[in-house]
């Protein structure tokens, strides 16, 4: 294979919603571009990108599939991302090592809510985007309505490069108003013929191409002269224009493409291969301290490992961008991310599943390597002397939680391995073993992403696993002052254990004043603090410890052992048993004796303590509540809203957004569980949901009655 410099290069995402037709496009790019002789389909489950068992089972892409097409004496490298909005980790992962996307529409549905969410993804690492209307043989194709809808949702710089003489199954042809041509098709699609425009079309041509060329003129000043000038330009100056206009996002071309036919798709690609900004033509990325690399071939070697995956007889891919310098087979580089050191001994341009060798990749390209001793996603190699790190890639926040346990116990430690390297292949799926729920938690995108990863690891590792929902992080305060003292005293032969402790708790609140004086019944209590502690809690929150003693009724060195005493019970609530948080104690008074006293006797005692005045300070417990964001078309907004409020959900806002309604409430965790499966129930999977954490508040009294009957229930059967 022919190795390509970095002016050679363009690198590419093919994205879209799920059911828009990516897989089978890149199926017709790589027959178009000679790579393989004849098109798979998705039934015959033979394609290229969908070649992983799950993805042959679901009949739909899981997975992220890089492949390359040596296109014009250039060479494309393509990455075909997942549709489902579960697997938006990998389209993420895509755009930021790639520097165009290419956003699939299906012509029968129109914009839907994963196009607007992967459009905003490209608009937000500014990355070119062009629009492809896949499907347009399909029943319910409506080109017209369709550019309209998209230039509602996307706005005036929508600009059609084709258009077709008709829609559904008797799609065969089109106008190409940048060629100013008509291409039709026969029944089979592939080679077009190429004709003049029909006399009854030029007008609209001649329309559309005067708008073409007024968009391309605009992002070039002596163009935009010309154009003012003479109103034409030529088609080379229009390609400049065009360029010019992707690399600043102020140009969104449109093409007509049947992937299933292979209409339009060969066209499409002389356009990326003639028009698509070079790798080295946009901005280059930043590494960890600031510092710019662009993809200089004669630069020091460095690369980012953006992708593993382990693959059948193979074992463990890693796939990376050659960010800088020329990097060949053999190559020794230092894992700046993890302090180790790595041979490359073999690098390979992919196509799905085959991996042809190559000698050397320059900057900008896209490779694969096998077998890495200590390599993990996301870590930077470099040759030695290069102090590059790079760290871009930011992933959004899971929405959707299980516990994960094995069907047998002992098998563990063996989920934990296979977890940990499923985490490696896709970020997005985050495993935590949480101490204070004693769960293994597993957090993802979507019921759909954490089922896949289910099916994966009970078919290709052959671990039954059981998912369950995952206990709730209630925390636990007090909302009035309670004092309370406890004795701990023990005799039985030999020295003895006591210590005796007088305490005051009530709720903390940051800013609060230094305590004066408590009154409890008909008895005040003056406090004069010596000493105060602020501990904060790793589980949010402080316990203020201040220390009251006067007179040496408990000596200093026994406060320590006291707090420890504090600690153990801010760490069992005693209404559900969950974490305590904002309290202030003042510790004003107690007993020692001069033999018996120690740090075990004044822990219990200070525990104790605690326990009685927390019981009697009015405990309340808090939940995890958060901000929700719900993008809906206007249709189903009302269901959406009634099953918001059938959780608990505070309604904070409603606008609307480019043809879909954005609804922002506060919802409790606990009534989140099932919120991905029943919001796709209820919309038909045409919705999208975001779910950040806002902070605790107090539950009803309700449910904390009955939370704390389910704990006293579960402390029997223990």
């Amino acid at each position: 294979m022919k190795v390509y410099k970095t002016p050679e290069i363009k690198n590419i995402s093919l994205l879209g919603s799920k059911g828009s037709g990516k897989t089978t496009l890149a199926e017709a790019m790589l027959y178009e571009c000679g790579v393989i002789k004849r098109r798979g389909t998705i039934d015959a489950k033979n394609t290229v990108s969908d070649y992983f068992p799950v993805e042959k089972e679901y009949g739909s892409s899981v997975f992220s599939t890089v492949f390359y097409a040596e296109f014009l004496n250039k060479k494309l490298n393509v990455i075909d991302c997942p549709g489902a909005d579960d697997f938006v980790g990998n389209a993420i992962t895509a755009l930021n090592v790639t520097d165009t996307g290419v956003i699939l529409v299906d012509s029968q549905y129109g914009v839907e809510v994963g196009t607007q969410n992967i459009f905003r993804t490209c608009t937000e690492l500014e990355k070119p985007v062009i629009f492809a209307l896949n499907q347009l043989d399909g029943e319910k194709a409506d080109y017209d309505n369709v550019i309209e809808q998209m230039r509602e949702v996307f706005g005036p710089k929508i600009v059609p490069i084709q258009y077709p003489l008709s829609c559904g199954p008797s799609f065969n042809a089109m106008i190409d108003v940048l060629l100013m041509k008509k291409y039709s098709w026969g029944p089979d699609g592939g080679v077009p013929t190429i004709e003049d425009i029909p006399a009854d079309q030029m007008e609209k041509a001649q329309e559309l191409h005067r708008a073409l060329v007024e968009a391309a003129a605009e992002n070039d000043e002596s163009l935009m002269e010309k154009f003012f000038e003479t109103e034409h330009l030529t088609e080379d100056e229009m390609r400049e224009g065009i360029r010019k206009g992707l690399i600043s996002q102020s140009i969104y071309p449109v093409f007509c493409v049947s992937a299933l036919k292979d209409m339009g798709v060969r066209r499409m690609m002389e356009f990326l291969g003639n028009v698509v900004p070079f790798c080295n033509e946009m901005p280059a990325p930043v590494t960890t301290d600031g510092t710019e690399v662009k993809p200089d071939a004669n630069g020091p070697v460095s690369i980012y490992m953006y992708k593993t995956t382990v693959e059948p007889h193979i074992g463990e891919v890693s796939y990376f961008k050659v960010m800088s310098g020329t990097l060949k087979s053999g190559a020794d580089l230092d894992n700046v991310t993890r302090g180790s050191k790595e041979r490359l001994a073999q690098l390979y341009c992919t196509c799905g599943q085959i991996k042809t060798p190559v000698d050397e990749l320059q900057a900008g390209d896209l490779g694969a390597t096998v077998k890495l001793k200590d390599v993990r996603t996301g870590n930077t190699l470099n040759e030695k002397g290069c102090e590059y790190s790079f760290d871009f890639i930011k992933y959004p926040a899971p929405k959707y939680q299980r516990a994960v346990r094995p069907v047998t116990e002992a098998d563990s430690e063996k989920l934990m391995q296979i977890l940990t390297r499923m985490h490696e292949e896709d970020p997005t799926w985050i495993i935590e073993q949480s101490r204070e729920l004693k769960q293994t938690i597993l957090s993802g995108q979507g019921e759909f992403h954490l089922r896949t990863l289910k099916w994966r690891v009970e078919n290709n590792d052959k671990l039954p696993i059981i998912f369950e929902e995952p206990r709730i992080p209630y925390r636990e305060t007090i909302t009035k002052a309670a004092r309370a003292d406890y004795r701990h005293k023990k005799q039985s032969g030999g020295s003895g254990q006591f210590g005796e402790v007088h305490l005051i708790i009530e709720p903390y609140t940051e800013g609060m004043p230094a305590p004066d004086t408590y009154r409890f019944g008909n008895q005040e209590y003056k406090m004069s603090v010596r000493d105060t502690q602020e501990i904060p809690l790793q589980w949010g929150g402080k316990l203020v410890v201040n220390n009251c003693i006067v007179g040496g009724a408990i000596d200093t060195r026994f406060i320590p052992a006291i707090v420890k005493g504090l600690m153990d019970c801010m760490e069992t609530g005693p209404i559900t048993g969950s974490y305590a948080r904002d309290v202030r104690v003042c510790i004003y008074d107690g007993k020692m004796h001069p033999v018996d006293s120690n740090e075990i006797s004044f822990r219990l005692a200070g525990r104790n303590a605690f326990k009685e005045a927390f019981n009697n300070a009015a405990p309340k417990v808090l939940e995890p509540v958060y901000d929700v964001e719900v993008m809906v078309p206007g249709d189903v907004m009302g269901d959406v809203m009634s099953d918001l409020q059938g959780r608990r959900a505070i309604i904070m806002g409603m606008n609307s957004v480019k043809g879909f309604e954005v609804i922002n409430a506060k919802v409790p965790l606990k009534e989140m569980a099932s919120y991905s499966t029943a919001l796709s129930s209820i919309t038909g999977g045409r919705s999208s949901f975001t779910l950040k954490f806002s902070g605790y508040e107090l539950v009803p009294g309700d449910i904390q009655d009955k939370l704390h009957k389910e704990y006293l229930e579960n402390a029997k059967e223990d």
